[in-house]
């Protein structure tokens, strides 16, 4: 059995969260809302990058593209 062993330095800082809120979906190229993948109340990992991080009334939050 093989595998890889990934140095802790070199691993993405992962982060867990709760969604707190979604958007309507995107539009799709026919036209059509396709839905969010995430639900209100869902516990997701966030990757270290391609997040904005926003403060308000003293908590992060952060915003990602589904």
């Amino acid at each position: 059995k093989g595998g890889i062993m990934i140095p802790e330095k070199a691993q993405g800082k992962v982060l867990q969260a709760t969604v707190v809120a979604v958007g309507s979906g995107a539009r799709g190229k026919n036209g059509d809302i396709q839905s969010v993948s995430v639900k209100v109340g869902e516990k997701i990992l966030l990757p270290e990058y391609g997040r904005t991080k926003s403060v308000l009334k003293d908590k992060d939050y952060y915003l990602l593209r589904d």
